[in-house]
């Protein structure tokens, strides 16, 4: 199935690695203009020379998810530059305080990671959703996890935060139905992510194990970002239009 997104718009928060990255060059090969966020600027050139060296039309903007302005100004931009917005992943994310117990876990660490996991994933929406609307209607795609959802986490915030993530998406869904916009909780398994590698380097380095020894042996079984990209690629076209709810992938 040859999956085409021509003439849609898409944004993205959290686009210079991992799944973000994955979806916007996959978004871009299937035709649509991709604009987005992260504030890992240089990765984010590898990301945008990877699209315009296939052709592909891109644009980045320095972006932090827990200020509401920027996050509002990523959405303007692509607005402005092409038209609308069709399509949103938020895809922003931290992961922080791996293997710590509750009863020793850090309120600061807490709370950043909602800042970025649940309230970004908040903003991005809030700012989207009228532009979408206005263009007749679009698709969202909300990464979440497996964790706080169907299961747990390492970490006591990372699992609070996609829970919350979840939360978020079923109630926001019979809000904007009737606007012709699709939304899901994308559940994405175990991936070599700079996200899940951090995290089992630093669970080994917590443990007394060699962490580079811990993130080799877990290459071996984790899944590639690509994977899901393509998935989110069929999510957001016509093609995926009878799915519904939470999708869970490797």
């Amino acid at each position: 199935m040859d999956i085409r997104l021509n003439g849609k718009v898409a944004v993205i928060t959290g686009g210079s690695t991992g799944i973000g990255a994955a979806t916007a060059i996959e978004y871009a090969r299937a035709g649509a203009k991709v604009v987005f966020g992260d504030i890992n600027e240089p990765d984010a050139e590898k990301t945008l020379n990877t699209i315009r060296e296939e052709g592909g039309v891109a644009k980045f903007l320095h972006t932090d998810v827990t200020i509401e302005t920027e996050v509002a100004g990523l959405m303007e931009a692509a607005d402005t530059e092409f038209g609308g917005i069709n399509l949103l992943v938020t895809s922003a994310g931290v992961l922080r305080g791996p293997s710590v117990r509750i009863d020793d876990f850090a309120a600061a660490t807490f709370d950043s990671v909602i800042d970025v996991n649940l309230k970004g994933t908040f903003y991005a929406l809030k700012h989207a959703v009228p532009i979408m609307n206005r263009c007749g209607g679009g698709v969202i795609l909300c990464i979440a996890s497996g964790a706080g959802v169907r299961g747990g986490s390492s970490s006591v915030a990372y699992g609070s935060s996609k829970g919350g993530v979840n939360g978020l998406v079923m109630v926001v869904e019979n809000q904007v139905s009737s606007m012709n916009i699709r939304i899901h909780t994308i559940c994405p398994g175990g991936l070599a992510t700079p996200l899940k590698l951090g995290q089992i380097a630093e669970s080994a380095k917590r443990e007394g194990q060699d962490p580079d020894v811990a993130v080799a042996n877990a290459r071996k079984s984790l899944g590639d970002p690509a994977g899901v990209g393509r998935v989110l690629t069929f999510l957001a076209s016509d093609e995926g239009s009878y799915t519904r709810g939470q999708i869970f992938t490797r």
